[in-house]
């Protein structure tokens, strides 16, 4: 099977990594016709906004997306164009499992959750002003449409994946209209879906209980906000963002990703690990039915991190970026 999937390769390291995971990806003998993006910083080199060339309507005719790291300005600049392709794609569900990568040192051992994350709406939103100089107001805004949407996907991906328990994850006690919106959608989906265990849990206590147990946890549900928080937290206790995939997910289009940062520092050094960004493409090629590649690019992952021989510094080896990836390839074909 053929399949046409746009590529974002993204800033910093983003176009080492994509082109690792391109090579195990063709290594895996899946054929896919790549939809490659130019470089973001090509694109406003000739004085055009990233959004408005030709992404979305590459991602919206191809259906499915592999992306790397874009940059996002912490204080002032451009708005994140991460949450602008959520919003205008509709992706309305950010699937984050985490897992134990065997010779990634962690805390934990054992660790295998899921986090589903509401991702259109929130503080996300971006609807902040300036009341007085001062003084700024930024909405959180909650609906029951999304809400319901992001709970229905969650048992949806409960039931398919044979995941038997589902948190919600809240602040009702104090944001009693907005909070207690998102709960009471939760508790009405969950009454649809008997055969999986529903539990809540106040935001602050779910942080709490995730770093002293996280074995307790089977899914978790989330509004945006929590959702990136607690993803982040629970990555930690597996080795970091960059051991972790992510996926973008709405009605008609996929948008995977990985959410680490963009790294400058160490771009074009070939020491980058695009553990991540494979982890999501593996993902990837479970979504358009390429199982069998997705499971030997798995199953080979797993047994170069369990050798510890040639991985990359970032995890306590000495491997360069087109080592690592030999070595992933040279696996799989053993």
């Amino acid at each position: 099977m053929k399949h046409t999937i746009t590529l974002i390769p993204g800033d910093g390291i983003g176009p080492e990594v994509s082109a690792a995971v391109k090579k195990i990806i063709s290594a895996a003998g899946v054929d896919i016709a790549w939809d490659e993006i130019a470089a973001r910083a090509e694109i406003e080199r000739r004085g055009l906004d990233f959004m408005q060339a030709g992404v979305l309507e590459s991602i919206r005719k191809n259906k499915v997306a592999l992306k790397g790291p874009l940059t996002t300005a912490v204080v002032g600049g451009p708005p994140s164009i991460n949450v602008a392709l959520r919003k205008a794609l509709d992706l309305y569900a950010n699937v984050r499992p985490v897992k134990n990568l065997e010779g990634v040192q962690s805390r934990f051992l054992g660790v295998d959750l899921v986090l589903i994350r509401e991702n259109t709406e929130d503080l996300y939103s971006g609807l902040e002003h300036t009341v007085v100089p001062g003084v700024v107001e930024s909405l959180k805004i909650i609906t029951e449409k999304a809400s319901t949407r992001i709970a229905r996907f969650a048992f949806e991906f409960a039931r398919k994946y044979g995941r038997k328990k589902i948190h919600a994850v809240h602040k009702a006690n104090i944001m009693k209209l907005s909070d207690g919106l998102f709960l009471t959608c939760c508790r009405k989906v969950a009454e649809e879906y008997k055969d999986i265990e529903y539990k809540e849990l106040i935001i602050d206590n779910a942080c709490m209980q995730m770093v002293l147990n996280p074995h307790q946890f089977d899914m978790l549900v989330l509004t945006n906000l929590y959702g990136d928080i607690m993803s982040d937290l629970a990555a930690g206790l597996v080795g970091g963002l960059g051991v972790v995939p992510s996926g973008n997910m709405g009605e008609t289009v996929a948008v995977f990703e990985a959410v680490h940062g963009t790294a400058p520092d160490i771009a074009g050094k070939d020491i980058a690990n695009p553990t991540a960004l494979l982890m999501s493409a593996i993902l990837m090629l479970r979504h358009v039915n390429e199982v069998s590649a997705a499971k030997r690019m798995e199953d080979s992952l797993h047994t170069v991190y369990k050798e510890g021989k040639h991985l990359t510094r970032d995890v306590g080896g000495s491997a360069s970026t087109t080592e690592f990836t030999e070595t992933v390839i040279r696996t799989m074909k053993a």
